[in-house]
């Protein structure tokens, strides 16, 4: 099983669902047993969660967008 420090390590992986089914696995095992790790998964789930809301909100302006895409296409 994992400890709190590789819990830790791999906590935004796990909430970006970037983890193989098994490290998954292994962490929501640890988070399961463990409330203080239980607990900043779940204060950093809700910052995640308030961000993603709030950029939902936001748009970024025309120009921006483009100057964005002209750097990508580089």
């Amino acid at each position: 099983m994992l400890d709190c420090d590789e819990v830790m390590e791999r906590l935004y992986h796990y909430l970006d669902r970037e983890l193989s089914e098994a490290e998954l696995a292994e962490v929501r095992a640890h988070l399961d047993a463990c409330p203080p790790c239980r607990e900043r998964f779940t204060f950093e789930q809700n910052v995640l969660r308030r961000v993603g809301k709030c950029a939902r909100q936001l748009s970024a302006p025309p120009s921006l967008v483009e100057k964005v895409r002209r750097m990508c296409d580089q």
